[in-house]
């Protein structure tokens, strides 16, 4: 993992896919963006955009575990996205463990000052998936180079 540079968070979802940035170097990850899904499927040029424009070396897919750490019915649909992300763009996909930073993003929206009106209208997807590739980057960090 040492020649990661940066990566691309993904919070997968059926209605939106939340979107964040994070560098190995500083160990730090931000939001980007919310991307419209429908069913489940985003609109593929969008990340390629995306993809295009960030340069990413991998990207990371949050997993949606049931709180005792077994799959969900949902992680299936989420480990597929994350194989269209490989088989699309020929990059490295990791996964991440995404229990409760959808609460938690929730939680940063408000301490914010910033909902207003449902989160279907105003979704927290983007915050969320900077709390999956945060959580991956502390679980990953980048060695000092010899």
């Amino acid at each position: 993992m040492a020649s990661l540079r940066l990566l691309l968070g993904f919070d997968y979802g059926t209605r939106s896919i939340g979107v964040a940035v994070g560098q190995m170097i500083t160990g730090q990850a931000r939001e980007l963006c919310n991307l419209k899904a429908e069913n489940g499927k985003p609109k593929w040029e969008d990340i390629e955009k995306l993809i295009k424009e960030w340069q990413p070396d991998a990207l990371v897919v949050g997993m949606p575990l049931h709180m005792d750490g077994t799959p969900s019915e949902f992680c299936a649909r989420a480990q597929k996205f994350a194989n269209r992300l490989n088989g699309r763009f020929n990059l490295p996909v990791f996964t991440h463990d995404e229990r409760l930073t959808t609460f938690e993003a929730k939680g940063e929206r408000k301490a914010q000052g910033g909902q207003r009106g449902s989160y279907r209208d105003n979704p927290v997807d983007a915050i969320a998936a900077k709390l999956v590739l945060q959580g991956w980057l502390d679980d990953n960090p980048a060695q000092p180079q010899a």
